[in-house]
């Protein structure tokens, strides 16, 4: 997983509420093998039943090209818990999701794969919203490190995040590597505990 400290970006606005799991990861791709999954990333709302880009989705700008940040409505990733949705937008290229609040499910999968999930306060969502529809191109800064937001015009949101969850994203660790860190105090454990068994069964 790598690692996330600070990112500066232009924004995708998507101010929709009640995105969910199947929106951003339609089933029939579900199964499909990890390889460019992004393109899979809210198909159905990208493109047309024959496979053409539909110019009313935002996904769809040229001016979003390589953006890293999502700024979503209302209770974003809700729905199934499909981890795929997560795969996807993280393929996709975006690397931090903004939202007044999220599913709770998909809000934990976003960490465990590289994604920094944000929750903002529903007027300072509303205020980064209307300064995007001002100026699209405008950069955000999300610092993890310093934990706060900030917006094209200077304000600062101070966000809240779990210290574990963030320290794995700024070290990159997954669940696997925080499990390798501790195969020392595993394997002493493992040890101890066959000594212990020796003991009971050989007095």
């Amino acid at each position: 997983m790598r690692a996330l400290e600070r990112v500066t970006s232009v924004v995708v606005p998507m101010p929709e509420t009640n995105v969910n799991t199947d929106q951003i990861a339609p089933a029939r791709f579900l199964h499909k093998e990890r390889v460019d999954y992004g393109r899979y990333c809210f198909h159905d709302l990208r493109f047309d039943a024959q496979g053409r880009a539909l110019p009313g989705c935002v996904l769809n700008e040229p001016r979003y090209a390589g953006a890293q940040i999502l700024l979503a409505g209302l209770n974003f990733g809700c729905g199934s818990s499909r981890e795929q949705a997560v795969f996807m937008l993280a393929d996709f290229g975006f690397r931090v999701i903004l939202a007044p609040s999220f599913g709770d499910i998909f809000y934990g999968n976003c960490f465990n794969n590289g994604i920094l999930p944000v929750v903002l306060s529903p007027s300072f969502a509303a205020r980064l919203f209307d300064a995007l529809a001002a100026s699209p191109q405008a950069a955000v800064t999300v610092d993890l490190v310093l934990q706060h937001v900030v917006a094209p015009d200077g304000e600062r949101f101070h966000f809240d995040v779990d210290p574990f969850r963030r320290n794995c994203l700024l070290q990159g660790l997954d669940e696997i590597d925080i499990t390798l860190t501790l195969r020392d105090a595993i394997d002493r454990f493992e040890a101890s505990r066959n000594l212990a068994t020796k003991e009971l069964t050989h007095p």
